[in-house]
């Protein structure tokens, strides 16, 4: 019998996050069985629980997971201050977000069944959600980015919000409009100082 390290161990977990975290948001939770999950990481069903305790563990892994790839990679790198804003909201509210889900914003995309998962799930979102926020936050307000919070959160749920919208029209053009607006809306909110 072969006896991994911690190592590998580490690894595998690892593989299985990323590909469950697409699923979720192509499939939903509840459409994303474990054997296609395993599948997805190119593991057996059998495996999945050497890695995690169960499939609300994977889910709570997973979203954390995105969350905190999403700061580091979308907010984390955004220039500071209003151009910043305008690359993340330009950036969140494009065609090729909208048309892939799975490469997306758990916010956009599974967020309803996030509300309905146990509270360990709701936690880690919540958790993520506010790295996201501080950072946005931060480009809105750098001298006072708490008071910026609510209404970096705001500018999150509008942007889930019309993601959402645009990806249940069949009409094209109709959803690349609605993007476009609501992304100019957005900013010519933020730089009249109200809230959006």
């Amino acid at each position: 019998m072969v006896r991994y390290g911690k190592e590998h161990k580490a690894e595998t977990r690892r593989r299985n996050i990323e590909p469950a975290g697409r699923r979720f948001k192509q499939d939903g939770i509840d459409g994303s069985g474990v054997s296609t999950l395993m599948k997805d990481a190119g593991l057996t069903s059998e495996a999945f629980y050497a890695h995690f305790q169960s499939k609300d563990d994977l889910v709570t892994t997973a979203i954390a997971d995105q969350l905190k790839v999403q700061a580091e990679s979308v907010v984390a790198r955004a220039a500071p201050g209003r151009a910043g804003i305008e690359q993340i909201v330009r950036g969140y509210l494009s065609p090729r977000l909208r048309d892939h889900p799975g490469d997306g914003c758990p916010n956009a995309a599974r967020l309803d069944e996030i509300g309905r998962c146990n509270d360990a799930t709701r936690q880690a979102y919540t958790d993520g959600v506010l790295v996201l926020i501080e950072g946005i936050a931060s480009r809105m307000a750098p001298e006072a980015p708490s008071s910026a919070r609510v209404k970096a959160l705001s500018l999150l749920g509008l942007m889930a919000g019309t993601l959402k919208i645009s990806r249940a029209l069949t009409d094209r053009q109709l959803a690349n409009e609605l993007l476009e607006q609501r992304a100019a809306n957005a900013l010519a909110l933020l730089d009249a100082g109200q809230h959006v």
